[in-house]
């Protein structure tokens, strides 16, 4: 990744005739749900971060327009660079009164760096972004990760005081009714490269058959891959009510005080649930829960591995997931490890040579066998006779 941003204060012009459909919600994760190609995407999002910025390419919008600073400064967030080099013009900071000042479904177009209403009217002003501002941001960001750091430490030693009992001994993880004991686990979070991994595992995956835990929207991720997942586990409000009521087993992630309000939403559904209280994230329950229960190993999809991608999140409780992987040592293995590393039992072409001496084991047994020889004898008389008569037709 190229680091560096914004010089700040100095606007600089986007794409002229940017124009489109104002879509807002001041949770991206939500937009992105409602959103269509050609939109203008109005969003209140401090660091935006990978996955959000490939949901936000993904929807094919024409611009992003964020209420908040795209890079603040803490730390070199991913997500601002990946829209540039998409070609999706960024203007940023222009302020929270936008959602005052704006309509869902308002056509509106980018005119240098101002937001303008189909009236005419002004309705945001910020800085508009390029590669070099993205570029001079991100270096200024880089200043931050040591105070990050710090946080991060001290947010993992709380959390290691906090939930002691569950790290070290299992305390709180609930009976489950989903076979888990001596198989692999496949924990999907619809997070980074999760499409590309789950691709790039379906041979494991077919020789394996490990226990699919979808976590939220990691649940309609293995759906949309073409599998049914076993168990569905996290905070249920990015998972589709379709994909609940697919038969999977429900685990609602609650507050560390029991408080679940994903229960709800669930038994509205009709679908019977229980409920695991951490205050960790739903991934980390999800692998908690699979050491917990047994798991011979377990491989994670579109989970976070580096320091950046645990910032990235954007959530304190992500210290969380920095302990879950001190607990489960060398039974956690990242996607793109199993896909690197494993192969196929059985490859194409060692199916073709086994089939070519299937056929020539049975060639051998005919012409050596009474039974065999007459056989042979009456598919070449069958033969004689369509050349035969092949050869009248021609004539």
């Amino acid at each position: 990744m190229r680091i560096g941003t914004v010089r700040r204060g100095r606007a600089q012009e986007a794409e002229p005739g940017v124009s489109g459909t104002a879509r807002l919600d001041r949770r991206t994760k939500n937009l992105t749900k409602r959103l269509r190609p050609g939109d203008i995407a109005v969003i209140d999002h401090v660091d935006i971060d990978r996955v959000s910025a490939d949901a936000l390419v993904g929807c094919k919008v024409a611009a992003v327009v964020n209420a908040a600073p795209s890079i603040s400064g803490r730390y070199p967030n991913l997500g601002p660079e990946i829209l540039i080099d998409a070609g999706i013009p960024l203007l940023d900071d222009v302020g929270k009164d936008v959602f005052g000042k704006l309509k869902e479904g308002t056509p509106v177009r980018l005119d240098g760096n101002q937001l303008i209403a189909e009236d005419g009217t002004v309705v945001a002003a910020g800085t508009v972004h390029d590669a070099d501002s993205v570029a001079a941001a991100m270096t200024e960001a880089k200043a931050g990760l040591s105070v990050q750091l710090e946080a991060f430490a001290a947010n993992t030693m709380e959390y290691m005081k906090r939930e002691r009992a569950l790290l070290l001994d299992g305390v709180g993880v609930p009976d489950v009714t989903t076979s888990i004991e001596g198989r692999h686990v496949l924990v999907v979070v619809r997070g980074y490269d999760y499409k590309e991994d789950l691709h790039a595992l379906r041979p494991y995956i077919r020789d394996y058959r490990p226990v699919l835990i979808g976590v939220d929207g990691g649940a309609d991720a293995l759906v949309e891959a073409g599998y049914s997942p076993d168990m569905i586990i996290g905070d249920m409000d990015s998972v589709s009510d379709d994909v609940l009521r697919s038969g999977a087993e429900v685990v609602v992630h609650a507050y560390a005080d029991g408080r679940a309000p994903g229960l709800s939403r669930v038994q509205d559904l009709g679908v019977e649930a229980i409920t695991f209280p951490a205050s960790a994230t739903s991934e980390d329950i999800a692998m908690l829960l699979a050491d917990e229960k047994g798991a011979t190993l377990i491989v994670a999809v579109g989970t976070h591995a580096t320091l950046i991608e645990f910032l990235d999140k954007g959530r304190g409780g992500m210290a969380s997931t920095f302990l879950t992987r001190l607990r489960l040592g060398g039974k956690l293995v990242d996607a793109k490890g199993v896909s690197r590393l494993y192969r196929s039992r059985i490859s194409t072409a060692v199916l073709v040579v086994m089939v070519l001496a299937a056929l020539v084991a049975i060639g051998a047994t005919l012409a050596v066998s009474a039974v065999g020889r007459v056989y042979l004898d009456l598919l070449l008389d069958q033969w004689n006779s369509f050349v035969f008569w092949l050869e009248n037709l021609l004539s």
